[in-house]
């Protein structure tokens, strides 16, 4: 019998947190949450998780486990079954007596295994466990307190386990609100293979194979509740589970015969149109369903399908405070891109987890790259070097996502598979004539669309030939396309543009190993070259930092700063015309960081004045222009824009587009083929439509604060495709802009 431990005593504990996962910061948490009198300490190998978790006060204090494990009386392992070998082997030299050890690991012979081959024998303060809970996320960051109460946690003693240990584990799990229960090694293993394991074996393999097929976007488009409920799962953690597998290989492979043995049945019932078979089938199954539901009542890819999202900004709002906006998503983008095609692991810090990349990412994995993540922004990616990538099942889909399709483009036109790129309603609008000629010359077979519009369809097995080429306008996409292609290419391949363009393909290239050289305006690399994956730290996004840059520049008493924001010289356009206007704007601890400049942005509200804006510029801010046409609108003067043609072919028409929009509000205006002149001054409300454009939504959004009445913006939903957070950072900044769906 378990001994009784009173919650005095357990407050008396340290308790020692080795690894800041979702278990381990819910233990944590769920301490903290609720009163436990003693101290939590954790050990983690990422140090930002140690810092996030003491940010968050679920934590006291952390250091190295020779520092931390003198401090304990209770520690929980919560690191991944296969990583518990190490960690206790990293403690033995300071292995106590009157230390309680216990782990949160699912599989429990794994763990066993691992104490002895470590220890020679199981310690009898070390007390194995297993807590039944979990979620579809991970990391620090998904801490839930209340993630044990009111479910399970297997305890698997050994016959000469301390009992006063065992009733202190008790006393731990007790305290988060679970029920305790206790069960033979080989027994858990047995049971969780089949009521765990299996199910998560069975939910990646259904979504896994039905998204490998052609047809897989209407599936999942139409896929009704029983599919989302019975997948969730396979929404979980790819690593943990992959351990989970190999950790308990025989239960769960014991688990599948049976299952698969189950499933014959019933196919050759159905076969057999064997009404009674089938129906004696379902039945036991239904009322062992109800069954189960009665004992647990004792005791949310990116979507595919287009939503109709309408944002209401209310006018007025200030903007004040310090806010860090989503990662660069042409840095993402470039970093999965290139990491995929690297020999090795790439690690990625600061990914932006907006629909776009996560298209991006996804891709890949149809083309059989090993990628992990993302969570919080990190993304780990197993390359498959220059000539690994595998011929997906079916098109690969990119959402909307302009940079992808143009970048794909280019990677694919030297691949030995034939593919498809497709994307959404909104980008199969858009020309790729831009990329799909320069491609055409290099000897690639391309075909398309009425107007060279997606989807594109690319032969495999081409024979590539280098190019010297002159852009006929300039553009960072079609200069990256052909470097890609370039890089499968027989001989240089050598780019020039007629005004500067952001240059990250071509940092980030240089970074993998890759070398590229410019000289002037001239941008030249050798096909035939190989990568060396290695970290990236994808700096804020100054596109969608540009949103907030304005916001403050035009509401009275503002005072903002964006940290971490990548201040390349190629996409810093929109900082020099807001300053040229007379944006009180500056740059604060200016560093590098992988290759990339970066600095924590400054900005105060100033009046501004209209000015014509330097053509050297557009190019450096081509993104950037709908918000810069919101800050024209508030300036005292006219802004006049030139040489912007390039604006005509984006997500939309964004000069007509904004000139529409403006027209509403009262904005005065002339459009132009290749630009605008704006006059400032004041200007109301009314409804305007976005066109599906996330950029033209958002910055509608920003006019809202100086317009006289509130401003409503149809066809919102693309905003997720860059800028996640966007609505969430506007409140927590003092704007007032809400989504309604329809």
């Amino acid at each position: 019998m378990t001994a009784f431990v009173p919650a005095s005593a357990l407050d008396r504990e340290t308790v020692l947190v080795i690894g800041l996962g979702l278990m381990g910061a819910s233990v944590a948490a769920g301490l903290k949450a609720v009163g436990f009198g003693g101290r939590v300490l954790a050990s983690d190998r990422r140090e930002a998780d140690v810092q996030t978790g003491l940010s968050m006060g679920i934590i006291d204090g952390s250091g190295p486990l020779d520092e931390l494990i003198p401090q304990a009386t209770l520690v929980v392992i919560a690191v991944p079954v296969l990583a518990i070998e190490s960690v206790l082997e990293a403690m033995a030299p300071l292995w106590r007596d009157d230390l309680v050890v216990t782990d949160v690991g699912s599989t429990k012979q794994a763990v066993r295994q691992s104490v002895a081959r470590v220890f020679g024998y199981i310690p009898p303060n070390m007390i194995l466990g297993h807590p039944i809970a979990g979620s579809e996320r991970s990391g620090v960051t998904a801490a839930q307190a209340g993630l044990f109460e009111r479910h399970k946690v297997i305890v698997t003693p050994e016959a000469d386990s301390c009992r006063s240990a065992l009733a202190r584990v008790h006393a731990l799990w007790q305290r988060l609100g679970a029920d305790v229960l206790e069960m033979g090694v080989e027994r858990h293993d047995d049971v969780l293979a089949r009521t765990s394991h299996l199910p998560h074996l069975l939910a990646f393999s259904l979504v896994d194979t039905l998204a490998r097929q052609d047809e897989r976007l209407d599936i999942f488009r139409y896929a009704a509740g029983g599919f989302r409920d019975f997948t969730r799962i396979a929404g979980s953690d790819p690593v943990m589970w992959r351990d989970v597998f190999r950790a308990n290989k025989t239960a769960v492979l014991g688990a599948l015969d049976e299952f698969e043995q189950g499933v014959s049945r019933l196919r050759q019932a159905i076969e057999a149109d064997d009404d009674d078979a089938m129906l004696g089938a379902f039945s036991r199954a239904s009322h062992a369903r109800h069954y189960f539901e009665t004992l647990l009542n004792q005791a949310s890819y990116q979507s595919m399908e287009q939503r109709n999202i309408t944002y209401r900004a209310s006018a007025g709002g200030h903007v004040q405070g310090r806010i860090r906006v989503p990662g660069d998503k042409s840095m993402s983008h470039r970093s999965i891109m290139l990491g995929a095609l690297a020999d090795g692991v790439t690690e990625v810090d600061g990914f932006l987890e907006g629909e776009d990349s996560l298209a991006t990412l996804q891709a890949f994995r149809e083309m059989g790259v090993v990628i992990e993540g993302p969570h919080d922004g990190r993304v780990v990616i197993h390359g498959v070097g220059m000539h690994g990538l595998q011929a997906p099942a079916g098109a690969l889909y990119v959402g909307n996502s302009g940079t992808a399709m143009r970048l794909f483009a280019g990677l694919l036109a030297g691949q030995a598979f034939d593919t498809e790129l497709t994307g959404d309603a909104s980008l199969t609008r858009r020309p790729m004539g831009r990329v799909v000629d320069p491609l055409r010359l290099m000897g690639a077979h391309i075909e398309a669309s009425e107007g060279d519009r997606p989807p594109l369809r690319i032969k495999g097995g081409q024979v590539l030939q280098r190019l010297d080429y002159d852009l006929p306008m300039a553009s960072a996409q079609v200069k990256s396309c052909i470097l890609l292609a370039g890089m499968y290419a027989e001989g240089e391949t050598r780019v020039r543009e007629p005004a500067p363009t952001r240059d990250h393909t071509e940092r980030m290239l240089n970074g993998f190993g890759y070398p590229v050289e410019r000289s002037g305006n001239e941008a030249r690399l050798a096909g035939g070259g190989r990568m060396t994956g290695g970290p990236i730290d994808v700096p804020a996004d100054i596109s969608s930092a540009a949103f907030f840059l304005v916001a403050a520049s035009i509401t009275p008493g503002a005072d903002l700063v964006l940290e971490h924001v990548g201040v390349n010289p190629t996409r810093t356009g929109v900082i020099a015309i807001l300053q040229a206007m007379g944006a009180d704007l500056r740059l604060e601890n200016e560093r590098e960081v992988g290759g990339e400049p970066v600095a924590d942005i400054h900005v105060r509200y100033a009046p501004l004045k209209g000015v014509d804006i330097d053509p050297n510029q557009v190019p450096l801010a081509i993104d950037e222009f709908p918000v810069l046409f919101i800050a024209a609108a508030n300036a005292e003067g006219k802004t006049r824009l030139r040489g912007a043609e390039e604006l005509r072919v984006k997500e939309s028409d964004r000069i007509q587009a904004m000139a529409d929009g403006m027209a509403v509000l009262g904005i005065e205006h002339t459009v132009l083929e290749d630009g605008i002149d704006i006059v400032g001054g004041q200007y109301g409300g009314g409804t305007v439509d976005s066109l599906g454009d996330h950029r033209i939504a958002m910055a509608f959004s920003v006019a809202a604060l100086c317009a006289s009445e509130a401003i409503t913006i149809h066809d919102c939903a693309n905003v997720a495709t860059s800028f996640p957070d966007f609505l969430s950072l506007s409140a927590s900044i003092g704007m007032r802009v809400q989504a309604e769906e329809a």
